[in-house]
């Protein structure tokens, strides 16, 4: 029996100044700030969370800012890039934005009969606009005009040593399908496929091995639809051999990591309850949010922490 994905949850990858952050993320990109609270394991840090208007599970990326963490070092073992969708119409448009917001750029260039614009952000981390129809919504009142803002996660891109068995626990375990191969690059689809489910597996054989740091992807998450369908998942990867953690409740979604073969984070993430159980759904990521057994901390943790505004509140939206 194999695991069944709906799709991609989130991203989640390591930053260094938080404000920096927030002004690529929620500025230059566009997305919703939908969430600001803490590291659960680490609370005297951030943990951002962008996204669409919702934060719906596929539009999420979120982000540990560390500012005295050493940078990481892009190699195998690691997801290297993350690709969000933007309407095939709209080149012209991020083109014109990222130059005139100072960003790094590469592209567009053809990948598996799809346009993609390759950008950095603040740190380093490699984030792709692929240009493909995307029926999900975009965010409406944010600083992107909704005719070209970002429809949610497209896919990520592993490296992998020709030695790891990372295929084999896609197809075998994880319910994945091959969906394509491009050169080095081998595509992976799950659900429904298209934009949100699917994975890209590069052979980068005889490349060094990455090191998790600033600039680098710490784990990503797949969908599932409830705890119950996840402690099945848990239990079919014990019954594989694959060591898993106990499901952690991360307050608006539950959680269960592993890692595959090549040796990437990955994480099982409910679709449920949501980013709106704490605060309305207008005012997400305006406030601190945290988890009950912090809150007597609170008064602590917002003087250590440093203040952060969204670029998304004060932009004007460009035509």
């Amino acid at each position: 029996m194999s695991i069944t994905l709906e799709g991609i949850h989130h991203v989640t990858a390591i930053a260094s100044d938080p404000q920096k952050n927030v002004d690529f993320y929620a500025g230059a990109l566009g997305l919703r700030l939908v969430k600001r609270t803490v590291n659960f394991d680490d609370p005297t840090t951030y943990h951002l969370y962008y996204g669409d208007e919702k934060g719906a599970p596929g539009s999420l990326m979120t982000f540990f800012p560390w500012p005295r963490a050493p940078r990481g070092r892009a190699g195998t073992g690691q997801i290297n890039a993350t690709a969000f969708s933007i309407p095939p119409a709209s080149l012209g448009y991020w083109l014109e934005r990222m130059v005139r917001h100072g960003i790094p750029h590469e592209g567009p260039a053809k990948r598996f009969d799809a346009q993609v614009l390759t950008v950095r952000d603040p740190d380093g981390l490699v984030i792709e606009l692929v240009a493909t129809s995307d029926e999900r919504a975009p965010w409406e009142d944010g600083p992107v005009p909704a005719a070209h803002a970002i429809r949610g996660l497209h896919s990520t891109t592993i490296w992998r040593d020709a030695e790891t068995a990372t295929g084999a626990m896609l197809i075998d375990l994880l319910g994945f399908r091959e969906a394509g191969r491009e050169g080095a690059v081998t595509r992976y689809a799950t659900g429904t496929g298209g934009p949100g489910a699917l994975l890209d597996v590069r052979d980068a054989t005889g490349f060094w091995r990455g090191t998790i740091g600033v600039g680098t992807v710490h784990h990503m998450a797949w969908r599932m639809p409830d705890t119950d369908v996840e402690d099945a998942a848990r239990n079919e990867l014990a019954r594989r051999g694959v060591p898993a953690t106990d499901i952690i409740d991360r307050q608006y979604f539950k959680s269960v990591y592993f890692h595959e073969p090549g040796g990437v984070l990955l994480e099982l993430a409910t679709d449920g309850p949501g980013f709106d159980r704490d605060e309305p759904l207008a005012t997400l990521g305006t406030q601190l949010m945290l988890p009950p057994w912090f809150e007597r901390d609170r008064a602590m943790l917002e003087a250590t922490l440093p203040p952060i505004h969204s670029p998304a509140h004060r932009e004007t939206a460009v035509p």
